[in-house]
């Protein structure tokens, strides 16, 4: 179960900045709903190089919807290149922290408002996220340039931190070994030893974290907007759900189905889960 502090809960349920800001000219865009957590940051920056105003629109679980929200109250007033120097760790650090596992939401946060001043000022999209690098996790898009930046900033020491600072890895696997192998050139280390696989979930182990993710991830999302959802049935990686409330009469459950539900189930469960509506 993730330890959410009070500001994250109170972010998350009631979140500031919401929506399309009219009049922004610094948009930054950052993940995708293919890879999961999705943010557009929009800012109104005067001539003078002053953030005016900050919105958002996101698509992810708790901690990036309050990551996206604590981050516009922040830098509303500061100087573009205050702005700049805001880390993932002050965004974290302003919702009284986050669980080691959402830290990549607070990276998103940083790498957004990076890219929009930078669309403000004219220059490249960000060097980091797209023009540098090789990608090394094809399931979230992430390079070898984003995984050394978040070595460097955050000073990780493992794999898993890695992991949960970028998200690289935390699907397929396949990456692990190249990642072990960057991270030991960054700490210029001998390579770590080969990681032994998982061991298989079985079905009761699956179908509680199932449970324990529809309740804690899935749930409060949909009874933002009226909504719920029941667990009707798990048959190996079959998932079988009913929504409920004005999900149950929602002409894009489908989407809610696939884009939300199996999501967050594949981030949380097993990469491949595939969801039903009952």
């Amino acid at each position: 179960m993730w330890n959410y502090t009070e500001a994250v809960h109170d972010h998350f349920l009631r979140p500031h900045n919401v929506g399309p800001l009219e009049g922004a000219n610094a948009i930054g865009e950052v993940g995708s709903l293919a890879c999961g957590d999705a943010l557009k940051l929009y800012l109104k920056i005067s001539d003078k190089g002053i953030i005016e105003n900050a919105t958002f629109e996101t698509f992810g679980c708790a901690s990036a919807i309050a990551s996206s929200s604590v981050l516009t109250d922040m830098i509303k007033g500061m100087s573009v290149e205050d702005a700049l120097k805001v880390s993932n760790k002050d965004i974290a650090d302003a919702l009284g922290g986050l669980p080691k596992q959402k830290m990549h939401c607070s990276v998103m946060g940083q790498e957004a408002l990076e890219a929009a001043i930078r669309q403000w000022k004219g220059e490249p999209p960000v060097p980091h996220a797209h023009e540098e690098g090789k990608l090394v996790c094809k399931c979230f898009g992430v390079t070898d340039a984003q995984i050394i930046r978040a070595i460097r900033e955050n000073g990780l020491k493992t794999v898993e931190e890695i992991t949960n600072y970028t998200k690289a890895g935390g699907a397929c696997g396949e990456c692990l070994d190249e990642i072990g192998e960057i991270l030991a050139a960054e700490l210029k280390q001998k390579p770590l030893v080969e990681l032994k696989p998982k061991p298989r979930m079985t079905n009761v182990q699956r179908m509680q974290l199932v449970l324990k993710t529809i309740e804690e991830e899935i749930r409060p999302v949909l009874a933002a907007d009226g909504g719920d959802i029941e667990l009707v049935d798990v048959d190996g990686l079959r998932v079988v759900v009913s929504l409920r409330g004005r999900c149950s009469q929602c002409r894009a459950s489908d989407v809610t189905i696939r884009d939300l539900v199996q999501r967050l189930l594949r981030e949380h469960v097993e990469p491949d889960i595939v969801v039903e509506e009952a």
